[in-house]
């Protein structure tokens, strides 16, 4: 019986230390996350202007979104757009880079960090600004294209060709996604590939028949965490377009920066964050119940 009253005392004082190194994280969560979403909220439904006093309003500020502002369906349709642009470019080229790394070869490390290295330094203003001056008229690429004779191409003046440079450019921070499938890639069973060559089964089949399959719920995360940060785009695109031209480029966030710092509407704002926080929330909800069909797990 003292055996275990001693060992119940014990594992209560486990526990307390437990929830003493987890308070800095429980108290970040609650003051820095939790508590300004529950502010958010409050201010969805209000009218507040940083200046002044909040006023409930009820549901005006989202009647006003979806009946009155234009630039709200010009930023939705617009970044649906780049969501479906971006998201299918940086997958395929994160898992090609990714199928060609997974090999072992001399320097192949090196090989590694060095595709990895635009998504460390890709999302930052410095980097879009490169970009703007790499992309421009007088750009590197189109002095090259010139003596191509096939140039110049306004990339980031035309609205023909603006979001589309955009999310090739986005996709080219393809660093993270490519780290992860290189990890899905090297839990694939070898006995699997040798049976296939067995059999006579050519390397393309292969990839398809084994590869993907073995793969999907990797493909799974990637597809969800490149949705999340699609929707969420706006430093390259406010550093280098600024919605231009002719509002080609006007993505969500974009409007919602200019109405919470340009025009002060804090509450309207608020109402914009939440819808697009359902807008994720239902895409990927969306791929969570399609990826019954699609995605293999072994067990």
């Amino acid at each position: 019986m003292k055996a275990f009253r001693a060992k119940s005392r014990a594992f209560e004082e486990e526990g307390w230390r437990a929830y003493a190194l987890l308070l800095p994280w429980i108290a970040g969560v609650l003051l820095f996350t939790l508590w300004p979403m529950l502010q958010s909220l409050f201010l969805s439904f209000a009218d507040y202007r940083i200046y002044g006093s909040a006023s409930f309003i009820g549901l005006e500020n989202f009647r006003e979104m979806f009946y009155e502002d234009r630039m709200f369906k010009t930023s939705v349709f617009l970044t649906f757009k780049y969501v479906l642009l971006f998201v299918p470019i940086k997958l395929v080229a994160a898992l090609l880079v990714a199928q060609v790394l997974n090999r072992n070869i001399k320097g192949i490390s090196l090989y590694r960090t060095i595709y990895y290295l635009p998504s460390i330094v890709g999302s930052s203003v410095a980097m879009a600004v490169t970009w703007k001056m790499v992309l421009s008229r007088e750009g590197f690429v189109n002095v090259l294209l010139g003596y191509l004779n096939l140039g110049p191409i306004d990339f980031l003046s035309s609205p023909l060709y603006a979001l589309e440079t955009l999310a090739m450019m986005g996709a080219w921070q393809f660093g993270s996604s490519m780290v992860i499938f290189l990890a899905g890639l090297k839990q694939v069973p070898q006995e699997l590939y040798e049976a296939a060559e067995v059999d006579g089964t050519r390397k393309t089949r292969q990839f398809f028949s084994i590869t993907l399959p073995m793969i999907s719920s990797t493909i799974l995360f990637n597809l969800v965490m490149g949705l999340i940060n699609a929707f969420q785009v706006f430093t390259q695109i406010a550093v280098i377009t600024n919605g231009g031209p002719a509002d080609s480029t006007y993505v969500y966030m974009l409007h919602l920066y200019r109405t919470a710092f340009v025009s002060h509407r804090m509450g309207y704002s608020s109402a914009l964050a939440w819808v697009l926080t359902l807008i994720i929330l239902a895409t990927t909800g969306l791929v969570f119940l399609s990826s019954k069909r699609w995605v293999y797990y072994e067990e």
